[in-house]
């Protein structure tokens, strides 16, 4: 495959912005987080359906315990991430903001499941079939880690009139504040690369390209290294750009093509995974160790010590302010995600999730919205849209409940980065309406499909 040469100016063509990235925890490696004696582990921590549980109040469980089934095809099994009795199966309020069925586990000791390796030992060995390989993750319960959470073992499975032609690595990570996969990288640079080969055979494809935007240059020249034993990676440097990390404007920087409208990446020949579950897909397939922790990125303008936190999934985030100093008093917001594309919590007695890549202490000076006003026709929300989009006036036909004309505005193709919203000099709530304009377009499109 042919590379742009000039990589210092390589990335998507149509808008994007340059927020200021805030990365406080950029120079800080990973920190192994203390196991928690509480954990609520949700069974709903993917797209699609809801796990359903594989245990019942008082049973004991071990680290890596299968304590949820998949439920569909769309679904990922969940497992335990620790060792203990359960105590409760309850509905919790978890990041989304929904109540979702959890597993309660009351911890004791630090028991793991004996298939599981616990060795730092490195296993390059590709040795396992396609088949193998796409069973150990669908055993593993591994999800899309950038956010997304989609279950792994769909993607990988496209259908055969779509052949995939290379596998994209997301390693941009161009959300503000977060470092988790920053992180990760310097530490798991090799466990990484062999996930990434793994994935390849599955997806039977020579290619693989991972895009790494050009503010992590340590990150750069590992990777740069240790690609070199394996076929096919490239690495790829890439200018810093919001919001890169989308899939459709990570396709556009590396292969110079766009995804058409309401088509998905397989449609150019192009599968992309994220840093972080590519090295979920090492640890469920070498190591037999599903995915029951991550990296976490804790941190805010006020927080004393931001850290990245290799954190037992269920684990309270409130513990984990507290393992950087307690949450400040002028916090007005605790968001899981990035700033741009996260979500405001209810609480901070919610568990860490799959997709939780970190969580944010937002001062009042951030958090606080000023009050808007009339739309001054300037395009700013325009110029900077990456999908090409009219953000005002989807604004307008999602305030007047106009889903025809949402829908042939093409209202489902936004990526909900918040870049409009950001760049407003009116402060006009964009991003929500919009959001609520794609449900009620879905919903529409779903009621059409079924008469």
């Amino acid at each position: 495959m042919k590379l742009r040469k000039k990589y210092s100016t390589q990335t998507f063509s149509k808008g994007g912005i340059h927020p200021l990235d805030y990365k406080l925890s950029n120079s800080k490696p990973i920190e192994v987080f203390r196991v928690p004696d509480y954990v609520q582990i949700s069974l709903s921590q993917h797209i699609g359906v809801a796990a359903s549980p594989t245990v019942k109040v008082g049973d004991y469980v071990k680290v890596g315990t299968c304590i949820g089934e998949s439920a569909g095809f769309i679904s990922a099994r969940v497992h335990s991430s620790v060792s203990g009795t359960v105590e409760k199966i309850e509905q919790i309020i978890d990041t989304s903001g929904l109540y979702r069925t959890a597993v309660c586990i009351k911890v004791t000791g630090d028991e793991w499941e004996s298939h599981i390796d616990t060795s730092t030992h490195v296993v390059t060995s590709l040795e396992y079939s396609a088949l193998h390989i796409l069973e150990k993750i669908t055993d593993a319960g591994v999800v899309g880690m950038g956010g997304a959470t989609f279950p792994l073992h769909v993607k990988l499975t496209p259908p055969d009139t779509a052949k995939p032609h290379v596998l994209i690595i997301n390693a941009v990570e161009c959300e503000p504040f977060l470092t988790s996969d920053q992180s990760l990288m310097l530490a798991k640079a090799e466990e990484i690369c062999v996930g990434i080969s793994l994935i390849q055979k599955v997806l039977d494809v020579d290619a693989a390209m991972v895009g790494i935007e050009m503010n992590k240059p340590d990150a750069i020249a590992l990777f740069k290294q240790v690609a070199q034993q394996f076929n096919s990676i490239a690495i790829v440097p890439l200018q810093v750009k919001y919001p890169q990390g989308g899939e459709k404007q990570l396709i556009e920087a590396l292969l110079q093509k766009e995804v058409p409208s309401g088509q998905l990446p397989i449609s150019v020949g192009a599968v992309v995974v994220n840093v972080a579950t590519a090295f979920s897909v090492y640890e469920a397939v070498q190591k037999n160790k599903p995915l029951i922790e991550r990296v976490v990125t804790v941190t805010g303008l006020e927080i004393p010590n931001p850290s990245n936190f290799m954190v037992r999934i269920g684990t309270s985030i409130h513990e984990l302010f507290d393992a950087v100093g307690g949450i400040p008093q002028n916090t007005e917001k605790i968001i899981s995600g990035g700033p741009m594309m996260g979500k405001a919590l209810i609480h901070a007695q919610m568990p860490v999730a799959k997709g939780t890549s970190g969580v944010i202490a937002v001062p009042y000076e951030l958090a606080h919205r000023n009050e808007s006003s009339n739309c001054i026709r300037c395009a700013r929300c325009i110029s900077v849209c990456p999908m090409g989009l009219q953000p005002y006036l989807l604004q307008v036909y999602a305030e007047q409940g106009l889903y025809d004309a949402l829908e042939s505005n093409y209202v489902l193709d936004c990526i909900e980065c918040g870049a409009c919203s950001y760049v407003c000099p009116a402060s006009r709530p964009l991003l929500d309406y919009i959001r609520l304009g794609k449900n009620k377009v879905s919903h529409v499109i779903r009621k059409r499909k079924q008469k």
